[in-house]
């Protein structure tokens, strides 16, 4: 990735954690990414008092990549409170690998007024080597996703004598 890209990533996933809901942990989180083209997508943490429902910072960029009519990322910064970087979470990983094998992944701690204090870098598929796959939607037969196309079922099979 290009050092431009990187700084433009990094501007919108600091500007993404200063507008995170982290009322309950106070843990705020920005993340942002770069489609392959070129288009940076930016998203925060929005907790939950069911904890369960909580959004992560990196999937609520992804809803907003595929909102905006994108599905291609390249590359993914994620920005927490220092002293150390954050990686994202096994979820945000495997929601991150629906829409790509393999990015940069940019972990970056910032200190109170934003200076960043440490930068690791890895790879979506060292992060998550194995990542869960059942297919994916671009792979889709065309006559499966027809309207007009019924699913075949096979006779149910009769019991007993």
């Amino acid at each position: 990735m290009k050092k431009a890209d990187l700084r433009r990533l990094v501007a919108a996933a600091i500007l993404a954690r200063t507008r995170a809901y982290a009322p309950y942990s106070r843990y705020r989180v920005g993340a942002a990414l770069l489609t392959r083209a070129g288009l940076v997508h930016a998203g925060c943490n929005v907790e939950s008092s069911t904890f369960g429902a909580t959004l992560c910072a990196e999937r609520s960029a992804i809803a907003a990549m595929v909102g905006s009519g994108d599905q291609d990322p390249v590359a993914c910064v994620v920005i927490t409170a220092g002293p150390r970087p954050a990686s994202p979470c096994g979820i945000c990983r495997q929601v991150l690998s629906e829409f790509a094998s393999d990015m940069e992944v940019h972990m970056i701690a910032v200190g109170p007024r934003g200076k960043v204090l440490e930068h690791g870098q890895s790879s979506l598929s060292v992060l998550l080597p194995q990542a869960f796959r059942l297919g994916h939607a671009r792979s889709v037969r065309a006559d499966e996703t027809r309207s007009d196309a019924s699913p075949k079922r096979a006779a149910p099979k009769r019991r007993g004598g």
